[in-house]
């Protein structure tokens, strides 16, 4: 039973994290989170779909992750890798995200798609299934090269920016301010999300 509910309590945030990652993707122009901006460049110069370049890199960084240290990949590291991208492109599909109308109110959608994925990001975590290929592999990099998480996470989204630009990526101020927002309401998210879990395990012990 415990199980069945943090599977609930994982879908749930990956839900919420892919509705904003989709969102902010109708309002690109004003910048994107770093994985996504190389997501939409590499969708936007060699087609598929920003979905499935989502799922393409998350299994590339999966597979050094078990060169590195396969102690971080678990049975959650394969559904987010998959099913983010899965659930991103099922929520473009469907219609219903707000487009961008190239005003003031395109800056409150984008802000209010980094609370969505600060807050899924958190609640997903907290179920315990594992960390995403993104967080596994700078886990398991900043182990091996004994560099602290702050200056790895830096140094990888640094270069996953560049990347992006080379291939055409939605690079702008806003590209920068995702950590500044979505970190603290992650934290809130994962702390609040566990501390009913523990709760929730308590009583049914």
């Amino acid at each position: 039973m415990l199980l069945g509910k943090r599977i609930a309590i994982f879908m749930f945030g990956m839900l919420l994290f892919s509705l904003g990652i989709a969102q902010a993707v109708q309002v690109k122009y004003l910048g994107i989170h770093p994985w996504e901006v190389l997501n939409v460049g590499l969708y936007e110069k060699f087609g598929l779909s920003i979905g499935t370049w989502s799922i393409i890199i998350s299994v590339l960084l999966i597979c050094v992750t078990l060169i590195l240290d396969r102690s971080y990949i678990r049975i959650g590291t394969f559904l987010n890798a998959f099913l983010v991208g899965l659930f991103v492109d099922s929520w473009l599909k469907l219609g219903f995200l707000f487009p961008a109308g190239n005003n003031w109110t395109d800056m409150l959608l984008l802000l209010l798609s980094m609370a969505l994925m600060g807050i899924g990001g958190g609640i997903n975590n907290a179920a315990r299934l594992g960390s995403g290929p993104r967080d596994g592999f700078m886990l398991s990099f900043s182990d091996k090269t004994h560099a602290s998480i702050r200056k790895v996470r830096i140094v990888m989204e640094t270069s996953v920016i560049l990347l992006g630009l080379l291939v055409g990526g939605p690079v702008f101020i806003f590209t920068f301010v995702y950590t500044f927002v979505q970190s603290p309401l992650f934290q809130l998210a994962f702390l609040k999300t566990e501390k009913l879990w523990l709760k929730d395990q308590q009583n049914s012990g």
